[in-house]
């Protein structure tokens, strides 16, 4: 964020190697103009070559940060053509517009819990296409929600168990929940990461002295 705004988000993430190796699954959250990217990266398989097709993928994110779900995951796909390959989900909140778009590829799943008290629905779910990220890329189903202070995203790769969201409450810190859900749900028979990236309330306009820019 540009100086005289408050941070979008606040984030945390909690993670594990199988039997303490390199774990290839990786998180991301970048700036940008307009907002910020989160997304979690799961390269095929666990050890070197998946953390290997992981970073490949993240070094995409961060570099083209703004660019439309679409784009990235195109460019992602181009960069991880002959490695192992990777699934994502990924997440780009709207600094001005109180809006978030996501979407993701193989089995990273995500879901946002909204934090008012008697929400409908109190929690929606990521659409995931099947694909390989680098072999296999399906055309991409994002959709954007609008997003509120205190609405939480979690993303987990598939070393984390299904179920996870049940118990998640939108009242503890992001890092609470990472941990938390790490602890209890983690599969222990691959790596496993949490990210949880909680809203807080669009960016503010532009500070005294400033003028608004066509």
């Amino acid at each position: 964020m540009t100086g005289g705004e408050r941070a979008l988000l606040d984030s945390a993430w909690a993670g594990t190697a199988l039997e303490g190796g390199e774990s290839g699954d990786l998180h991301v959250v970048a700036e940008f103009a307009r907002g910020v990217l989160v997304g979690v990266i799961d390269g095929l398989g666990h050890g070197t070559e998946a953390a290997l097709a992981a970073r490949a993928a993240a070094r995409v994110l961060e570099s083209f940060a703004g660019e439309p779900l679409a784009t990235l995951m195109e460019r992602s796909h181009e960069a991880l053509h002959g490695t192992r390959g990777a699934v994502m989900s990924l997440a780009s909140f709207d600094a001005r517009g109180s809006q978030m778009t996501w979407a993701g590829v193989g089995n990273v799943e995500g879901i946002l819990l909204r934090a008012a008290a008697g929400s409908r629905p109190p929690r929606e779910v990521i659409a995931l296409r099947g694909g390989i990220i680098g072999y296999r890329l399906p055309a991409l189903h994002s959709s954007t929600v609008s997003v509120f202070p205190g609405d939480t995203l979690i993303l987990v790769t598939d070393g984390i168990h299904g179920g996870f969201g049940e118990s998640a409450s939108p009242l503890a810190t992001p890092r609470e929940l990472a941990e938390s859900i790490l602890a209890r749900h983690s599969r222990g028979s691959d790596d496993a990461l949490v990210l949880v990236a909680r809203y807080l309330g669009a960016a503010s306009g532009p500070t005294e002295g400033e003028g608004s820019r066509g």
